[in-house]
């Protein structure tokens, strides 16, 4: 199922159902069940993949084809994936942390000015 994606920018339902070999209608469909696959359109309401669209077209291909996942549960793993994935992207900081940093910062560069306008 490793399937290489071509490296283009864009892709169009043909070129991403040749990928996934999955016919046009999945795609279509598999796009009203699954929030995380919006492709965009272009001026002429062509659907235009992006990579990450092919990348979970493939992830959701093999949840359904090969783990046997029905759509709830194939539904149900990519949020959770997904879930995590922002997680993992999430920054969280204590504020009075940041303020000290900063503060911090501030002196040290004072001091740096110090020592250049002595010189």
């Amino acid at each position: 199922m490793d399937r290489q994606i071509p490296d283009k920018l864009f892709f169009r339902i043909g070129d991403v159902s040749k990928i996934a070999d999955i016919e046009p209608h999945v795609l279509r469909y598999w796009e009203s069940e699954f929030w995380q696959l919006r492709p965009a359109k272009n001026r002429s309401g062509q659907r235009i993949y992006k990579k990450k669209d092919v990348e979970i077209v493939l992830d959701i291909k093999r949840l359904l084809y090969e783990e046997l996942y029905t759509i709830p549960g194939a539904k149900k793993k990519l949020n959770s994936k997904t879930k995590q994935m922002n997680e993992q992207l999430s920054f969280e900081f204590n504020r009075e942390n940041v303020i000290k940093i900063i503060a911090n910062l501030k002196k040290n560069l004072k001091s740096i000015l110090t020592i250049l306008d002595e010189r």
